[in-house]
C-alpha cells in the first residue's frame, strides 16, 4: 500500500496560492469540451470562474443570488447532456441550497459539478456568517455525492479535471486566501488518500490546507521524538480505508485535522470507519461547536486552536495523558 500512496510533496520549497485558483484554472483546461457550462451565483470573481466567463461567454451563467435555482438550473443542463460546475461561496451552495441538492442532484444522480469556495473559518472577514463549517457534513450526508477537499491549488486543478471525468454529482471545497502550493502535479484519483510522510508513533490525517500544516507540525513533533505519519485524506467521499487502516495498524493512534466542525467533518468519517474495523484512541481537531469570527484568517486560526502551536499543544498533552 505504501509503496503506491507514499507521495512526498515538494513542500519545502512552496509559493503560495489561493486553492480557488487552482479550481479556476482547472475548469479553464476542461473548458474546451462544448458541453462544459459554468453557473455562479453572482460571485464570478471570487469563485475564480470569470475568466471562464470571459472566453466561453455562451456558456457561463450568472444566476444572480439565487442558489436554489441555481441547483435547478443545473440540474436540467445536465440532462440535457451537459456537464455543469456550479460555484458559490458553501455557506450559499450547499448552505442555502441543500435541499434542491438533495433532489434534483443526487437523488437523481445528475452529473453536476458543485463548488463550495471559502470553506471554513479561514474565510477570515467575511466572518461567521460566510464561514461554511458544515458543508462537508451536510454533502458527505447525500446518496451518490462525491467529496472532495483539496489541499492545494495545484490538487484542485487535477481535481476538477477527475469529476469532469466522473459521471455523477461531485462537490469540491475550496478556501480563500493564499497557501503554501506544494503538491506534486499528478492526476488525482477519487477514493485515494497519499501518505506525505512516513512515520511510526501517530498518524496524523488531515484535509484541504490543514495537510501542509500537518506537515510542518509533524516537523516540530519530529525535534521531540513524536514520528509522525501525516495523510492527506482530500477524498472524504469515499474514504481510502485500506490506507489509513493500515497507518492506524502501524501506529496505533491517529489525530484528524480540519477547518470544519468536528461533527459531521473528515474526522467523523474516519473515526466512524476505524470504529468498525480497528478502533484505536483518535483525537478530532477542527472546529469546536462554535461560529467563527471576522479578522485575519491566521488570527482567526490562532483564536479557533487552528494554528500550529495550539495544535502542537493539544497533540503532545493528549499524547502524554
Amino acid at each position: 500500500m505504501y509503496s503506491d500512496n507514499l507521495l512526498v510533496p515538494e513542500w519545502r520549497t512552496a509559493n503560495k496560492k489561493a486553492i480557488r485558483d487552482g479550481v479556476g484554472e482547472g475548469i479553464l483546461q476542461i473548458g474546451g469540451d462544448a458541453n462544459v457550462v459554468v453557473l455562479t451565483g453572482n460571485l464570478a470573481e471570487s469563485t475564480r470562474v470569470k475568466e471562464f466567463k470571459e472566453i466561453y461567454p455562451e456558456r457561463f451563467f450568472d444566476v444572480g443570488v439565487a442558489e436554489q435555482n441555481m441547483a435547478g438550473m443545473a440540474a436540467g443542463m445536465a440532462f440535457m447532456g451537459k456537464v455543469p460546475f456550479m460555484t458559490s461561496f458553501a455557506s450559499f451552495s450547499p448552505g442555502r441550497n441543500w435541499e434542491q441538492i438533495r433532489i434534483s442532484i443526487a437523488l437523481s444522480k445528475a452529473n453536476v459539478k458543485i463548488v463550495g469556495s471559502h470553506g471554513g473559518v479561514a474565510t477570515g472577514e467575511n466572518g461567521p456568517s460566510h464561514q461554511a463549517t458544515e458543508d462537508i457534513a451536510l454533502m458527505r450526508v447525500l446518496p451518490n455525492m462525491i467529496v472532495i477537499v483539496p489541499a492545494d491549488a495545484t490538487q484542485a486543478s487535477a481535481v476538477v479535471q477527475a469529476a469532469y471525468a466522473h459521471v455523477g454529482p461531485v462537490y469540491i471545497r475550496s478556501v480563500r486566501p493564499g497557501t503554501p502550493n506544494f503538491t506534486k502535479p499528478i492526476p488525482f484519483e477519487v477514493g485515494k488518500a497519499y501518505v506525505y510522510r512516513a512515520g511510526k508513533d501517530l498518524t496524523i490525517c488531515a484535509c484541504g490546507i490543514q495537510v501542509w500544516e500537518s506537515l510542518m507540525l509533524a516537523e516540530e513533533l519530529a525535534k521531540k521524538g513524536i514520528e509522525c505519519e501525516v495523510i492527506n485524506v482530500s477524498s472524504i467521499k469515499p474514504l481510502d480505508d485500506a490506507t489509513i487502516l493500515e497507518s492506524a495498524q502501524k501506529t496505533g493512534k491517529v489525530i484528524t485535522i480540519e477547518d470544519h466542525q468536528i461533527a459531521g467533518g473528515m474526522g467523523s468519517a474516519i473515526a466512524e470507519m476505524l470504529g468498525e474495523k480497528y478502533p484505536v484512541p483518535i483525537k478530532r481537531l477542527g472546529v469546536q461547536d462554535r461560529y467563527g469570527l471576522s479578522g485575519n484568517w491566521e488570527e482567526v486560526y490562532k483564536e479557533m486552536g487552528l494554528d500550529r502551536p495550539s495544535l502542537e499543544k493539544v497533540v503532545i498533552d493528549w499524547l502524554h495523558e
